[in-house]
This record gives C-alpha cells, structure tokens and sequence, in this order.
C-alpha cells in the first residue's frame, strides 16, 4: 500500500511539472509536443488554442495559421477546436536518418495581434522496419590453408529504426566449420565477423552454406538474413596490401556529377590469379551507396550525382581488395564535404496590408517577413535591406522576423502605388540574394482643387455659327483619386449686351466644352469674356476658375452696296436710263468721266473693294480704277464712237469665296447740254415708238407735239438750273483756294442729268499708297479733308456710327452753298496694302442713308 502511493505521488508530480512545463514554454512562446510516426492524416498533436489562452470563436477573425518553413507542411491547426493536427503520413527514418532525437519545427502566426509563436514536435519512433542486409546472398572464398580462428568480417544489417527498436542482436546457422562473433566498433555499432572454428578441406567440403540472421528489440521482435556462400580454395599465400589503411578527401559541395574523388590501389605479391586485386566496397551506407560507385578494376571512386552539403556532409566506407586466391586486405574510405553558397536566403512574406490611407501616421506596419537560409557559418548570415529612396524603413522584431514600416507622411498626388522591394543578402561570397516586392496602394484623401490645363482660354469663332456649335474644351485635373478627383463645370455670372450670359453660351458639366447658343454676328458682337469654374467631388468639396475670351470672326457674309450710281428701279418709270453721265467728245485719255461708290458692312479684306469693268458698249474707250472706282477715259472718243455708251462695273470684295455687286452708268458723248438734251429727245422718241408699236400717224404726231413740249420745259429748267450749279461750283472753287490747301486746277468735272433734274459732282482726289508686311495692320486713312472711295455700310458695334460731313476743315467758313464736307475714318485693307484718301464732295453730290 505504501508503494502504490509513493508510486501515485511521483506520477502526480511528473504530470504537475509537465504542466508548469507547458505554461513556462506557453509565455515563453514556444510550444513542445510528442506524437509517434506513421500516424494518419489529422491525427490529433496538441490543443494549441488552450496552451496559448487563444479564444475558439476568435481564432478565424484573428487570422492564426501554422506555418511550417520546410518544404513540406506537415502540421496544421484545426479552426473549430484550435488542436494541432498532422498535415501528413510523417516517417521519422526518412526525415532524421542520422539523428537520434527527431524534432520538427513549425510557427504559429497571429496576424491581429503580429506575434509568432515557436512549436516543436518530437517524432518517436515505432518498430516499422526490419533490419536488412544490403545484399540478401553474399559469396566468400576462403582457402583451405586458412587456419582456425580466422575471422572475416561480415555485412552489416541495416535497421533505420532507433533505440530498442534498432538492430540488437545476430545469429549464425548451418555448419560447425564456422562461427560468429560480433565486434564493437568505435562508435559503438556491432560488426559481425565470421570465425573458422575448424580447418577447411576442399577434397571434403568445396562449399558451405551459412545463415545470417540479424534481430531488433522491438515489440514483437523483426528480423531480416542473409545467406552466405563460402568457398573453398587453394592455397594462396600473400593477400593484397593497400596503399594506406585510410584515405580521407574533402570536397566542396559543387562538385561535378563523373569526377573521381579518390583512387585506392592495393597490391599483391602473389603471380597470376591469385595476384590479380579487384576491388569492392564492403560498408556503406544507403545514401552513399546512391552517391558514390567503386570502379572494381581501377578502384576509382567516382560521383554519380550532385553533392548537397545540407543533406550530408560527411560520408564513410569501407573498400576491400581481394586477390584470386580469395585473400584480402580492406581500408577506410572518408568523404568530408565542405559548403559552398549554393543557397540564396529565403524571404517570406508572413501579413502584409494591400492599402494604406495617406495621412496614415509615421511607424503604420505594413508587412511582416520572416528570412532564413539553409546555409552554414557567413553563407547563412542574412542581411535585409529595402531597395530605392521610399518612405518605408525596416525594423527587426522577433529573431528572423521584420516589420516593414512608413518612415514619413505619404502622398497620393506624388506616388499612388509603391512596390517595395526587400532584398535579402548572404554573407558568402559572391553573395546571393533573393527579394519580395511588396505592392500597396495609398488611399486618396480630398486634399487638392482642380487645376486647369491652361491660365486663360481663347477661341475664335466665326459669326453665323450654328446654335449649338462646339466653341472649345476647358479641361481641369484634379491630382486626387476617385470622386474627389471627378471634376464638374459651370459657368460663372455675367451677360453680353444686356442679356444673361448664360443665354449665349453653356458648358457641358461633365466634358468642359463650350457651346454657342445661338448664332453670332460679328457686326453685333465682336468678344465674349466669360469664368468657367471647375469643382471636384470631394467632402467637402474643392474649386477653381479660369477665364475665357471668345473672339468672333468677321465671315464675308455681306455683299458690297453700290451708293452710287443708284439703282436703275429708283428712276422714274418711262425713263430712258436711270442716269447720264456727261464725256465730253473732246475729253483726252485719262479723263475723269464718273465714279462708283460702294461699301461693304463686313471688315478687313471681306470688306476690301476691287472695281473692274465687266461690259461696256464701246470696248477700249473707258477703264475704272480696280481701287478706286473711277471711270476714266482710256483713249480721246472718236466720231465713230456711238453718242450713248452703257457701262457695267462689276464691285467685288476679297472674302472667300468673294461677293459682288453691279452698277450701270449712262454716259453721253456729247459738247454741250443742247447735244445732251437732243440726244435724250431722241432716246425718247425711240422708246416711244417702241412701246407705240405700229399704232396710228396721229397717235404719234400728238405724242411728238407733246414731248416736244415737255423738251421746251425741261430745256428751261435745265438751263436754269445749269446756271445755278455753274455759279455754285466757282464760288467753291474760289473758298478751296483761299483755304490753302492747294488749288485744285484742271480737275474735269462730271455732270449727271436725269429726267427729274440736273445734279453735278465736282470731285477732287489726292491719296497716299504705302505698303505695310503685315497685312492686319493695313490701313485705308483718308485725312482730314478727304472722303473715303468705300464707306461703312453701318457703324461698328457699340460705337457711334460715323455721319459723313460732320467735321469741317481748319479755314473754311460758313456760306451758300456750303463748303466741302470733311470726314475722317480708317478702313483695313488685306494684301499688305494701304490707302489714303482725300475726298471733297459737296453734300448735295452724295446721299448716304
């Protein structure tokens, strides 16, 4: 009784300090568990949730994962009862072959709270291998001259198990010639040897036939044999001699596959068969035996496949030289293989965030990485480091654990995204490396306004656009990301000519572009200045503005307008011509017969005028100025030359495509008025017998006495008014002189004389050409006491129309008739041409409305 309690408080205390064991390792962070080899998949390891105080609901939300840094996972956690499991079948002789404790290392990862916990679990082994011999027939040959208690040595068995499961014990059967004794070597494995107990004799026996059976300690108990052949030679006395009894070679890891590492040679003082060395390897091990190959002729030791110093790197066997006579000599053959960086570290990525906000604080953890290397010595140290100039640093945490961290404020507008690049460097030499890149974007923040492409915006449009016409595109970006950087438009207050702006133009909210209304006239309205503003989509939300001028273009959509001479539909019905001009027959060349003026309402070289004679009844008699209108004489008129010549002037602008006008001048051949009056008669008297037809002779001899009648008035009024104009035109002539502006002698006049009275134009021309390179700054100037040749149709928009006459010249004074009119006004010419004009008219000679 008192032994069974004294046995039941050992137990108690055992199993109390394995649970302060457990807690102690718990703090500590480091978890140990024992669990046999061979068990299923799922098997049940250890109830991690409850060693760590870890809360079973919590485990998914806290992220918690086993990680296992070898090739393979063996371990797992199970996520509704927190118990580490096997992942897989763990077979401890194939992971430990040469360790005698078999502990597997994993980690437990809690990405909430970024702590890592240590575990290791111990592989005990089972008795699930038999010892074996590597080869299951072995052959000796012994001579009969062998005397007794020789020993030879035998193969040893091979039982990957460990502790009592490992071999423990051999035994021999099947002849009294031979026994065995078991040797223990220096490392404390058994070596059996075979023992001649009697002496051999090949006439009586030329054969025997043993059995070798090796036993482990297990529970039951494995065995594996071997059988063994002996055979009977004759006598040979001199065995082979190796060179030296070890060979001992270091060799780096990187060796080539077929190099020869060593050659062992033995030698044999015997002639003939029994001289002849061949060669073979007594012990190795399985590993070796896949990795080194024994030439039996030459005793070369060669590789056949590639070193791995983390695999091994320490090989031995044992080589055995034997002649023909069956007489041998063995020696030890040891490898020692020495490392090389042949392993580049091992940078994993354990948590890592995807995102991060740009006014996170300084010190946010982004990722956290573990590094190994499965090097030894200064191949195996690693140094971590972050490639480029970013806003990140690293801190080392737990071991072979590293926080990646922002080391200053971060900025979308200036980096949205970041690759960040951990590299990983040994210290061998050269080094190797490995890297992660570590990709995160930063999250915006509404912290910048809109910014437009341009400081101000100007277009030109051209008038009679149609409504709704594309004006231009304003364009602002906001460096944001998202709804803050989405950017919306909006015109700002203002009107043209009193009306709403908004009533002329809009912008498109979401595009920026501007878009005309209605349709623009330049003559009315020649600019447009306008604010867009642009706002982003940011709380609160962010804005800026930006100017835009629009400059409407004049389009030659106004044709020219002939002031003079006048339509022929504003003479009175029944007229011959609507208007005479009066040449005189004497007239040289050159002669100044009459003059068309005309304007045009548009501007610049749409409003530029060009005259050209288009038809004429005598070709060859009159020319006009192509600038100024004039209708000149081109040579003194003959007899031959009709009295009456019609002329048709053909006014073009220089828009394209180009507008025209016409204008038909009458002009008389004639000395005098009586000649003008006689061929009007005649003119008449003609157009009567025309539109009579083939009436009566006493129809026609009224219609004579009538018109004759009507000729004796208007001679008398004409006479009269002839006189009237005569003394009006000396009278100014005599104020032009007085004046001082230079006389004006020898200007011919021209006379019109209509149905309905005498009207008389006394023109005098002085103008100035000059010739500018850039044609935008042409200019048509009429001085101060001149008349342009082309007048504005209508005034300028906004401004006061200009009324012909209303400014007199320094010196002129007041009186009947009135003196010359003065006008001032510019006109810009194209064709880097300019003109300019001096026109004196009397206000009777020009009806402008």
């Amino acid at each position: 009784m008192c032994a069974a309690g004294r046995r039941w408080g050992r137990r108690q205390r055992v199993l109390l300090w394995g649970v302060l064991l457990a807690a102690w390792e718990a703090a500590w962070g480091q978890l140990r568990y024992s669990v046999p080899e061979e068990m299923p998949k799922g098997s049940f390891v250890g109830d991690v949730a409850k060693d760590l105080g870890l809360q079973l609901p919590a485990l998914s939300d806290r992220g918690v994962r086993v990680v296992d840094r070898g090739r393979t996972q063996y371990f797992g956690l199970h996520g509704k009862t927190g118990h580490l499991v096997t992942a897989e079948r763990i077979d401890r002789e194939q992971l430990c072959r040469l360790v005698e404790q078999c502990v597997l290392r994993c980690e437990l990862i809690v990405e909430a709270e970024m702590k890592v916990y240590k575990i290791e679990v111990e592989i005990t082994d089972i008795n699930d291998n038999s010892p074996s011999f590597r080869e299951a027939e072995v052959e000796e040959r012994n001579s009969e001259t062998t005397a007794p208690g020789s020993r030879f040595p035998l193969a040893e068995a091979h039982d990957p198990d460990s502790g009592q499961n490992s071999l423990q014990s051999y035994e021999l059967s099947g002849d009294e010639h031979f026994s065995l004794a078991v040797q223990t070597g220096p490392g404390g494995d058994e070596r059996p040897e075979l023992v001649l107990a009697k002496a051999l004799d090949r006439e009586e026996a030329a054969f025997h036939e043993l059995v070798l059976r090796a036993s482990d300690g297990g529970e039951p108990s494995r065995t594996g044999t071997a059988r063994i052949r002996v055979t009977v030679l004759d006598a040979n006395d001199n065995a082979p001699v190796f060179s030296q009894a070890e060979y001992t070679v270091r060799v780096p890891e990187d060796v080539p596959v077929g190099s020869v590492l060593v050659t062992v040679t033995a030698t044999d003082a015997d002639e003939g068969l029994n001289g002849q060395v061949k060669y073979s390897l007594k012990k190795i091990t399985e590993k070796a035996s896949k990795i080194l190959q024994l030439d039996p002729e030459t005793g070369a030791i060669t590789l056949l496949q590639n070193l791995d110093f983390e695999e091994g790197d320490y090989y031995e066997l044992e080589v055995q030289a034997h002649d023909g006579g069956a007489l041998f000599d063995t020696a030890k053959f040891a490898i020692t293989v020495t490392d090389i960086n042949d392993n580049a570290p091992e940078l994993t990525v354990s948590s890592a965030l995807s995102a991060i906000s740009e006014d996170a604080p300084t010190g946010t953890v982004v990722a956290l990485l573990h590094v190994q290397d499965r090097d030894s010595g200064a191949n195996g140290e690693v140094r971590c480091s972050l490639d480029g100039s970013l806003p990140f640093r690293l801190e080392s945490s737990q071991g072979s654990y590293y926080r990646v961290v922002t080391a200053k404020e971060l900025d979308r507008e200036q980096e949205s995204e970041y690759n960040v690049t951990v590299r990983a460097a040994d210290g061998g030499g050269p080094s190797l490396q490995s890297s992660r890149v570590l990709c995160l974007r930063v999250l915006d923040v509404n912290d910048n306004a809109p910014v437009f492409s341009q400081e101000r915006y100007s277009a030109r449009l051209s008038e009679n656009n149609v409504a709704g016409a594309l004006v231009l595109r304003v364009r602002a970006t906001d460096s944001d990301w998202g709804e803050n950087a989405r950017v919306r438009y909006r015109l700002g207050e203002g009107g043209v000519r009193g009306w709403p702006l908004s009533s002329y133009v809009s912008v498109q909210a979401e595009t920026g572009a501007l878009y005309a209304l209605r349709s623009f006239d330049y003559e009315e309205v020649r600019e447009v200045g306008l604010w867009v503003w642009a706002e982003d989509g940011g709380s609160p939300a962010l804005s800026s503005n930006v100017s835009v001028r629009l400059v409407i273009v004049d389009e030659n959509d106004n044709a020219p307008q002939v002031l003079y001479p006048p339509a022929a539909g504003a003479a009175l019905s029944g007229s011959v011509w609507s208007g005479v001009e009066l040449a005189a027959r004497s007239s040289e060349a050159g002669a100044l017969v009459a003059k068309v003026v005309a304007v045009d309402a548009d501007a610049g070289q749409n409003a530029w005028l060009s005259y050209e004679l288009a038809k004429a009844t005598e070709p060859g008699l009159f020319r006009v100025g192509l600038h100024s209108g004039e209708v000149r004489t081109a040579r003194s008129p003959l007899a031959r030359d009709a009295a009456r010549q019609s002329l048709v002037v053909l006014v073009k602008d220089h828009g394209r495509p180009a507008l025209s006008a016409t204008a038909t001048l009458s002009v008389v051949l004639a000395e005098s008025v009586a000649e003008l009056l006689a061929e009007l008669g005649s003119a008449a008297r003609a157009e009567a017998e025309a539109g009579a037809g083939e009436a009566g002779g006493s129809l026609t001899r009224w219609l004579v006495l009538a018109v004759a009648a009507v000729s004796c008035l208007f001679v008398a009024f004409l006479l009269l008014l002839l006189a009237l104009r005569l003394r009006r035109w000396r009278r100014s002539q005599q104020q032009l002189l007085a004046a001082g502006s230079g006389a004006l002698r020898g200007v011919p006049a021209t006379h019109f004389v209509g149905i309905d009275g005498v009207r008389a134009f006394l023109h005098s021309y002085s103008h100035d050409v000059s010739l500018t390179a850039d044609s935008r700054k042409s200019h048509l100037r009429f001085s101060a006491d001149s008349c342009c040749d082309t007048l504005p149709a209508r005034p300028p928009p906004d401004e006061p129309a200009p009324l012909l006459g209303d400014e007199e010249p320094a010196g002129a004074q007041q009186a009947d008739p009135a003196p010359l009119p003065v006008s001032s006004f510019e006109v810009e010419c194209f064709g880097d041409v300019s003109f300019r004009y001096s026109l004196a008219l009397s206000p009777r000679d020009l009806c402008y409305s």
